[in-house]
């Protein structure tokens, strides 16, 4: 069943306009009644048209007003969640932990209720074909860029992730016709990265784009886009711990979706890489 209507609702809302936020809050206020409901008995509960309906499922990139019944019956299946939790000043190390462990959790979870399985297939199928993946992100995303580009060189594809951006718009420049930018930003508007999926689309280069949920100018610049949650993040979280998590979480989900598709192969690989480094370490015994 999906599952994640709720979450997409409260991930959206700051960005819809006032007339569905209105649509939008009543929802979460009235998630039982929702999923019993008609596109005119929701409208006329929540005062207002049913064509503001269409326009809200269309807003949270969900396929209509059934597809989004079914997510909401899915989330109302789930246990409660604790939610999202700041730390406070002089906090102890215990609830710190606890925390932590927690906010995590919720990150993670979130992200797996917007994933379009569709979507992912096609960045999977994209990467398995390309030439050479070059990663690139600026900050926090540039950690998660090298660990992706990490876990491709273990399975023999050609992978780069350079921080220095100049770098990059000359690989591009030059890029096979069957390389991929596959571009890392939470914002979905780092001007560094805008810029590179730009050169890559003059360039002809297929990109594949990590962002948080919803529409963003790298979104709109990717021939496909996988999306991390967007939830409202305690201040301590926004930057550093939370999206890097989450865009972790996704580089796995691609890796081992690769490697499931060509198992022997990268089973193989994972050995001889394996052995390598053991040699290496051998060495210094």
């Amino acid at each position: 069943m999906a599952t994640g209507g709720l979450s997409i609702i409260q991930t959206m809302l700051s960005k819809l306009p006032q007339s569905e936020q209105k649509l939008a809050e009543y929802i979460l206020q009235n998630p039982h009644e929702v999923v019993n409901s008609t596109v005119q008995e929701l409208s006329t509960s929540a005062q207002t048209s049913g064509a503001a309906v269409i326009r809200l499922c269309k807003s949270l990139g969900i396929k209509g007003f059934q597809d989004l019944k079914i997510r909401i019956a899915g989330d109302l299946m789930k246990t409660v969640e604790q939610g999202y939790r700041d730390i406070e000043p002089s906090e102890s190390l215990y609830r710190i932990v606890e925390k932590t462990t927690s906010n995590s959790i919720q990150t993670i979870r979130d992200t797996s209720e917007i994933i379009d399985h569709d979507n992912l297939k096609h960045a999977i199928t994209l990467m398995l074909n390309a030439k050479t993946v070059h990663f690139c992100g600026v900050g926090a995303s540039n950690i998660v860029a090298a660990d992706a580009q990490q876990k491709l060189l273990r399975i023999n594809k050609g992978a780069t992730a350079f921080t220095d951006m100049h770098l990059v718009a000359t690989l591009i420049a030059n890029a096979d016709e069957n390389d991929i930018v596959f571009a890392i930003s939470f914002s979905g508007e780092t001007p560094e990265v805008v810029n590179i999926l730009k050169l890559a689309k003059e360039r002809g280069v297929k990109t594949i784009g990590l962002t948080h949920y919803g529409q963003t100018t790298v979104s709109s610049l990717c021939d496909a886009t996988l999306f991390t949650s967007y939830s409202n993040e305690a201040p301590f979280r926004s930057a550093a711990t939370s999206s890097r998590l989450a865009q972790l979480y996704m580089i796995d989900i691609l890796f081992l979706g690769m490697a499931s598709e060509q198992y022997e192969e990268t089973v193989q690989y994972i050995d001889n890489t394996r052995s390598a480094i053991k040699s290496m370490t051998d060495r210094y015994k």
